[in-house]
């Protein structure tokens, strides 16, 4: 068996597997070998599906010879988030409510990979019902950073972050309501596709905040995101808040040509008070698209200054709506922080909320305006790098300043606006992974995807991995 399967990407193994050069069998074996054994480290999966997963495989291969290739994603291993319902199969949100609970049918992005051939590994830790940056769960253990096991991944997702980051699976989804996909895709080093609202269907996903919500890939590379995106893109009637309009054959779209793209740098909000190194990574990545051909555009975007006000009334209140008879019935069954998050949803009033959509509204009203002068906006994804485990503050400068409200000051406006954002690493700060942003007009996920896979191709990460790898 090859012994470095796990650190390949899916754009590395597809033409392996389609070429019967490799067996979906012997991936998966390696995939499913890695994972367990790095589980003690890094504590990225709550559920192995091992046997299921190697008759899946078996099944692959048989297609596979047969001349029933299927695309990209055939039997390629992966693990998904366990906010994600699997017909028959216990889905917890990493919770002890709903740590028995059983679905009866998949949810519609499951659907979707399992048509595309995809093996199913099992499902990934998160921070308890997707409400939290850190993956430091009370009932399962906190979810380690394979750059540094003392690290935060970063959450929500910050499960499917450790496991792609470290080869415990191939690719993952992961869910985004103020950062989930995006946060931990920059703490691990990955790549995180937040896409437009609408663009892919929520059905069968447990919610956090409803109109904040999305699914997206979270990979190795951009390619492997934009195969992804292929596959889970398309409007559902299942899912009211899916919208109707034509995907895109993504993968095409990576040509690598920035010339004459108009990059959007906002100082006043996305570059204010952002660590040093991570500042200099991402405007080093900026210069290495205008060294081929782009040029920089500072704008202004007013409303940005009430976008943290906005987001959390909105995901607040949401949030408590869904949770709120938990929270009078068993409110000592939800862990410490996210019950506080729970109580403080039933306060804000109708003005509240209502304000908070009208602020919603002049934000989104102002992006539309910027995509009529730039192509797409460049930001870092964080401005800080990974905290401590158990750490409620993140160093930024060298000062201690509050983890939540900073880790998601840049993500959340993306989710108000329901615009596309895709983090891609840009470098380090020491051992640590940096992410860059880039967000683009709406449905325009070819685009940003196009401007990430550029970055990607100046090697930002110089072929450096995890230090897990080291111990294993």
């Amino acid at each position: 068996m090859t012994t470095d399967l796990h650190l390949k990407s899916v754009e590395e193994l597809a033409p392996l597997i389609e070429n019967k050069t490799l067996s979906p069998v012997e991936l998966t074996k390696a995939i499913l070998h890695f994972a367990e054994e790095s589980q003690p480290k890094i504590n990225a999966y709550m559920a192995f599906y091992h046997d299921e997963a190697l008759a899946n495989a078996k099944e692959a291969e048989k297609e596979i010879l047969n001349g029933q290739y299927r695309g990209m994603y055939h039997g390629i291993p992966m693990a998904l988030k366990d906010n994600l319902y699997f017909k028959d199969k216990i889905t917890t949100m990493s919770s002890k409510i709903h740590k028995d609970f059983v679905s009866h049918y998949d949810a519609t992005v499951v659907e979707k990979l399992r048509d595309a051939g995809v093996i199913f590994t099992g499902k990934l830790s998160m921070h308890e019902y997707a409400w939290g940056i850190t993956n430091n769960n009370p009932h399962y253990g906190p979810v380690r950073n394979p750059w540094d096991l003392d690290k935060i991944p970063g959450g929500s997702s910050g499960g499917s972050g450790a496991a792609v980051a470290a080869g415990a699976s191939v690719a993952s989804l992961g869910t985004d309501t103020a950062g989930s996909i995006r946060i931990p895709s920059s703490a691990c080093g990955i790549v995180g596709l937040k896409p437009t609202h609408g663009r892919v269907s929520k059905y069968g996903c447990y919610p956090l905040a409803w109109s904040l919500d999305h699914i997206g890939p979270m990979t190795k590379t951009v390619k492997d995101a934009a195969g992804m995106l292929e596959i889970i893109s398309g409007f559902d009637h299942r899912d009211p808040t899916c919208v109707d309009v034509p995907t895109d054959n993504y993968v095409q779209q990576l040509t690598g040509n920035v010339k004459d793209l108009v990059i959007g740098v906002n100082e006043d909000y996305f570059f204010n008070r952002v660590d040093s190194d991570v500042d200099r990574a991402v405007r080093t990545s900026i210069q290495s698209l205008v060294d081929q051909g782009a040029r920089v555009e500072v704008v202004k975007i007013p409303s940005l200054q009430y976008a943290e006000w906005a987001e959390l009334i909105t995901s607040l209140s949401e949030a408590a709506a869904i949770h709120h008879s938990d929270l009078l019935k068993r409110p000592q069954d939800f862990g410490d922080d996210i019950r506080l998050l729970f109580e403080l949803g039933e306060l804000p009033s109708a003005v509240d909320y209502l304000q908070a959509q009208q602020v919603r509204r002049q934000i989104k009203q102002e992006f539309t305006q910027i995509f009529n002068q730039v192509d797409v906006m460049i930001t870092p994804t964080l401005p800080v790098v990974a905290s401590s485990i158990g750490d409620d503050f993140a160093e930024l400068n060298g000062e201690k300043v509050d983890l939540i409200d900073n880790i998601i000051r840049f993500t959340g406006p993306s989710n108000l606006t329901g615009l596309p954002a895709l983090s891609v690493p840009c470098g380090f700060k020491g051992n640590l992974p940096v992410g860059l942003q880039i967000i683009g007009p709406a449905f325009k996920e070819g685009r940003i995807l196009n401007v990430g896979y550029a970055i990607e191709q100046t090697n930002p990460k110089k072929n450096r991995k995890p230090n897990i790898f080291a111990n294993i």
